[in-house]
């Protein structure tokens, strides 16, 4: 009862209130309820970007405007938003009092809805350990992984799922060596994230919402467990140097260290999941590219930057007013939500020119808002740009009369974008072939 009454509350409501506000033509309303918006996005994106630079909804404001994303995602005059932060004060109280202690990315302590002081110190430690130069170290074990996957699919006959064998497999194993995770239990946070991805999202319905709480209740007890074993077996990964550091002084106490480690590992494979897939399925259905990026290699970050642009594994964010504030010509009033539709800002055509095309040799390919900005830019970019760059290269190298052998399947999420199924026929081996 306890749980049906918290689904109720943070997104049974928002439910029905969508379904009566698209109705209306709200466009916020429609971003929930519609699910031809999940489906396609890009025409609904188009049709918000013809109402304004600056959209007013029945609950706050929608922008698909690079320079205003931009600035928000910088301004001192919002902040990120959390769960259950901007409902009506009676729902707030129930949502507090149906509080199941359970870790959440949106809640605190989580760097994606914490601000300074407690942001300064949470992301000063993660960078103490992920350092650009401990990144670029691992790039070599991208390639390997890489390898070893793509070889294991020369053996498999017919149609082979590529998100299952491929996309997931390279991200988690790489992220499972930099934190220290078990070969046997890399299978078993795959399912997590799976499951957990909705939690990102608004209104879900209810056999949605159990799932999301079974993947955070069952990645918790996880992390809890890990990061015991790693406290009393330090290993020369990075989340045992993490635990080093966070234990030094105090700098961060238990809950703050597992909300840290536990969005570090998840983002670490969910959103590369998604870029590698939404990155096969864009370039197989644009094989007019491959032939360049093989005989040009050096144009693959590039590529990866315009695949980002073109379908980012995140598609929206959200900032909260902290005063009022002039954004655009209209008064955004203390408490209101601004709801920042970034796949929109990378096809805005004041920044972009053509921005629908996909582009190899775009020059302003890497200005996409896909990593967020400011001071909550993503901590993984660099290492997400590399196996993005290597995954790609190293798939369309080895396979590269590969074809879309159906239309696969969508995640069933909103924030995040990839798929959760995509069946390719390899064609030839490129190995085999010059072997």
């Amino acid at each position: 009862m306890r749980q049906r009454i918290r689904w109720f509350v943070l997104h049974g409501v928002i439910r029905g209130l969508a379904s009566i506000g698209m109705r209306r033509g709200d466009p916020q309303a429609r971003m929930i309820a519609d699910p031809t918006v999940r489906a396609d996005p890009f025409p609904y994106i188009e049709d918000l970007r013809g109402r304004g630079r600056l959209v007013r909804t029945r609950v706050g404001y929608l922008t698909v405007d690079y320079e205003i994303a931009h600035d928000l995602l910088r301004s001192d005059d919002f902040r990120v938003t959390e769960l259950g932060a901007n409902l009506p004060k009676p729902l707030r109280w129930v949502h507090q009092k149906t509080n199941t202690g359970l870790l959440h990315p949106l809640e605190p302590p989580s760097l994606l809805s914490v601000e300074p002081p407690e942001h300064t110190r949470y992301r000063k430690l993660v960078s103490s350990v992920f350092t650009s130069r401990a990144v670029a170290a691992l790039r070599d074990r991208v390639e390997e992984t890489a390898k070893v996957l793509l070889d294991d699919l020369a053996d498999r006959p017919g149609a082979v799922d590529i998100v299952e064998r491929y996309c997931s497999q390279l991200p988690v194993t790489v992220i499972g060596d930099i934190l220290g995770v078990p070969d046997q239990d890399r299978q078993q946070i795959l399912t997590f994230g799976e499951l957990g991805a909705p939690s990102l999202d608004v209104g879900l319905p209810w056999r949605q919402y159990r799932q999301v709480h079974l993947g955070i209740v069952g990645f918790s007890s996880w992390l809890a467990d890990h990061l015991q074993q790693l406290r009393r077996n330090p290993g020369d990964d990075l989340l045992s140097q993490l635990i080093e550091a966070a234990d030094e002084g105090g700098r961060l106490n238990d809950r703050e260290l597992q909300a840290t480690a536990g969005l570090v590992l998840a983002a670490g494979f969910e959103t590369t999941v998604n870029l590698l897939g939404n990155g096969i399925k864009m370039l197989l259905e644009h094989p007019e590219h491959l032939p360049t990026l093989a005989a040009r290699p050096e144009l693959w970050p590039n590529a990866v930057e315009e695949i980002l642009r073109l379908d980012s594994p995140v598609q929206m964010s959200a900032r909260l007013a902290l005063r009022d504030t002039d954004v655009a010509g209209k008064t955004v009033r203390r408490g209101e939500l601004v709801v920042l539709y970034l796949a929109g800002a990378n096809r805005d055509p004041a920044v972009f020119e053509d921005p629908h095309r996909f582009d190899l040799e775009r020059p302003n390919a890497n200005k996409h808002l896909s990593f967020s900005s400011g001071r909550h830019f993503c901590l993984g970019a660099a290492l997400a740009r590399a196996e993005g760059e290597v995954g790609l290269r190293s798939f369309f190298d080895r396979y590269p009369d590969a074809r879309l052998a159906g239309g696969g399947r969508r995640r069933d999420t909103r924030v995040l974008r990839g798929w959760s199924s995509l069946p390719i026929t390899l064609g030839s081996d490129r190995t085999a072939v010059g072997s």
